[in-house]
């Protein structure tokens, strides 16, 4: 008996499931990464040694230089798989030191594959500082004239610190997998209540954190697949009729006053549901349920 034959088939690798190095390897052009403080001359954080806590050649993030659709571009890739993608000294300065770098080389583009859950409490006051810092350098770069493009779909989100970080970013590329907030759901939980939000209720964690969300209110430029192959193109895309004014205070006391007119809109809601059905969406829980392209047209359709 013969053995089916199946066509059109297409393999998918999982971005929310990959590591850092295997996203970076799979996102930008083959061959051309080439990695900043490698192995042979990192430097592992101090804090977590004094602490007895095992640490990480690349202490949880992954810099260098490659290449992306032909254009030459700087790579920052969390590693949430250690500690969580959590920012503590050394890990924020290889993020600062990379920024500073595409401010004076001016590349097409920074890629920031943001997967963490904000700072490593280990090295409290250290890590404070130095996520403040990377704030301070995503401004500058973008101020030099270059896009800082934040990609967010792995397993541990954007949250806390990397939440502000991420949406000081040009641009913010999600796949429904990925989470964006100031506060993780565990926190809220811990300091507010179950009664507040229950982290346990993912499916509330998605419809108030989610891709799907971000999209529809307006957080993220672009909604991706979860392969790495959605966000090489929608990098692509963005960058390929990119005409981002330099910020400047005008425009960012704009951005602040959209978001005290969004904030007033949407003031008491306590689910995504809420905040859908006042958007537009004439049945808001089928959003969960549609696929991407589907979710795109919705969007296309909806009051402006």
């Amino acid at each position: 008996m013969n053995a089916p034959v199946y066509t059109n088939l297409v393999l998918r690798h999982s971005y929310f499931e990959a590591t850092a190095r295997s996203r970076v390897a799979a996102v930008l052009d083959a061959g051309s990464f080439r990695e900043f403080l490698p192995p042979e001359v990192a430097q592992p954080s101090p804090h977590l040694a004094i602490l007895d806590i095992p640490g990480a050649f690349d202490d949880g993030v992954i810099i260098g230089s490659a290449a992306l659709g032909g254009k030459p571009v700087l790579v920052i890739a969390q590693e949430g798989q250690f500690m969580g993608g959590a920012v503590g000294e050394i890990h924020g300065a290889k993020i600062v030191g990379l920024l500073r770098r595409a401010a004076l080389e001016k590349p097409a583009a920074v890629l920031f594959m943001v997967d963490s859950g904000g700072v490593r409490l280990h090295e409290a006051n250290a890590g404070l500082i130095a996520i403040s810092e990377i704030m301070r350098a995503v401004l500058d770069t973008r101020a030099a004239g270059v896009p800082v493009l934040a990609l967010v779909g792995g397993s541990c989100g954007a949250f806390g610190g990397m939440g502000i970080v991420s949406r000081l970013c040009s641009a913010i590329i999600m796949s429904e997998e990925g989470r964006l907030a100031l506060s993780g759901p565990e926190v809220i939980e811990t300091v507010a209540g179950v009664e507040e939000f229950d982290s346990k209720d993912r499916a509330l964690v998605w419809r108030v954190t989610g891709g799907k969300h971000r999209y529809l209110t307006g957080d993220c430029a672009e909604l991706v697949e979860d392969d790495a192959a959605g966000f090489r193109q929608g990098a692509i895309d963005l960058l390929a009729g990119w005409n981002e004014p330099v910020p400047s205070s005008a425009g960012l006391r704009a951005e602040q006053e959209r978001l005290s007119r969004r904030r007033q809109r949407f003031a008491g809601m306590r689910d995504g549901l809420e905040v859908w059905a006042a958007l537009g969406v004439p049945d808001p829980r089928q959003v969960s349920l549609i696929d991407r392209d589907s979710l795109v047209a919705l969007k296309k359709g909806l009051p402006a």
